[in-house]
């Protein structure tokens, strides 16, 4: 682990983190990945570059991204790094997947950091190669109750990495559509969005709001053998019913909802008829729940029937073998 403070941080950038955003090129990346893919830090001017850089490609991208198969979805990575490179393991290299990541990249596990600045420098290195959604942990608030921001206060000593990445955060897309059949998001749906174009109005460089179409889009979740909208237990967004799923779906033809956002102790499960599937990818969550993760592989002839890799926590893990006892209340 990276930790350097005072002179001897100015002395280190100075000699070794010349490059600007605009400087960055391949070797940096590659130089970056390599030590972040081995779980290690890299300087905080660094991160201050590549979270400059992201955000430029970012704000090219559409509240809902267009994309094409071949694709595959992840759920919920929370912070668990070595997981992570199970999920790459079972997946395949950036280069050569097309990857969805469903958001919540950050809190509850031992590396956020790791997790969320190697995303972002893969996504600097294969901006076509990878696709980061917004999930409801990609906050300010949130992350200062769940880990993230206590994270980096101890690994940097300031809070300046955790304004980078919180930076960055409102920059990710909300959603996005996959050969126009498979809609992605991080939670759900909201009663105030009837179409995809509605989405696509919403003014998502912002701190995720404590209500309105965009928080709903973060942290709404199906509600089996429901109908319409209901209060969700979970303080923002909605419980939405079959109904509502199957209004959204035939206004704007879709055949699938993927979303992640819920803890699925068996790595995915299908909602309403198969028309949502629930994806997570975080096995044995805060390292205590014993579930498997899973991800899915779409391509244009398996639309109606998705192949899920199913995979356990990643073996070689170092990591403690006790950790913080979750919220319980988060789980509802």
């Amino acid at each position: 682990m990276l930790a350097i403070s005072g002179e001897d941080r100015e002395v280190f950038n100075t000699r070794h983190c010349q490059s600007t955003p605009d400087q960055m090129g391949t070797n940096d990346l590659d130089h970056q990945i390599e030590k972040l893919m081995k779980c290690e830090l890299i300087p905080e001017i660094q991160v201050k570059g590549l979270c400059a850089k992201v955000r430029e490609l970012l704000a090219e991208e559409a509240n809902v991204q267009v994309l094409d198969t071949p694709a595959t979805i992840c759920g919920d990575i929370h912070g668990q790094f070595h997981d992570l490179m199970e999920l790459f393991k079972q997946g395949g290299p950036a280069p050569d997947t097309n990857y969805v990541f469903l958001g919540d990249f950050v809190d509850r596990g031992f590396h956020s950091l790791e997790s969320f600045i190697l995303l972002i420098a893969l996504k600097c290195r294969y901006p076509d190669r990878i696709m980061l959604i917004r999930g409801n942990h990609e906050s300010r608030q949130i992350t200062q109750v769940y880990g993230f921001y206590d994270e980096c206060m101890r690994k940097y000593g300031n809070a300046s990495v955790w304004r980078h990445c919180t930076e960055v955060f409102d920059y990710l897309s909300l959603s996005a559509i996959i050969d126009g059949k498979v809609f992605c998001v991080h939670g759900g749906l909201s009663p105030s969005i009837s179409t995809i174009d509605q989405i696509r109005l919403i003014d998502r460089k912002q701190e995720v709001p404590h209500d309105g179409p965009m928080c709903d889009l973060l942290w709404s979740d199906p509600e089996e053998n429901a109908r319409g909208w209901g209060i969700s237990p979970r303080g923002a967004g909605y419980l939405f019913g079959s109904d509502a799923c199957e209004s959204f779906c035939d206004a704007n033809g879709i055949d699938l909802i993927c979303r992640a956002h819920q803890l699925v102790m068996e790595g995915y499960k299908y909602h309403f008829n198969r028309k949502v599937a629930t994806i997570w990818s975080a096995p044995n969550y805060c390292y205590r729940c014993g579930n498997v993760a899973a991800i899915m592989r779409l391509d244009e002839s398996n639309f109606e029937d998705p192949e899920f890799v199913v995979y356990d926590a990643a073996s070689n893990d170092n990591r403690p073998a006790s950790a913080k006892r979750p919220n319980i209340d988060y789980f509802l």
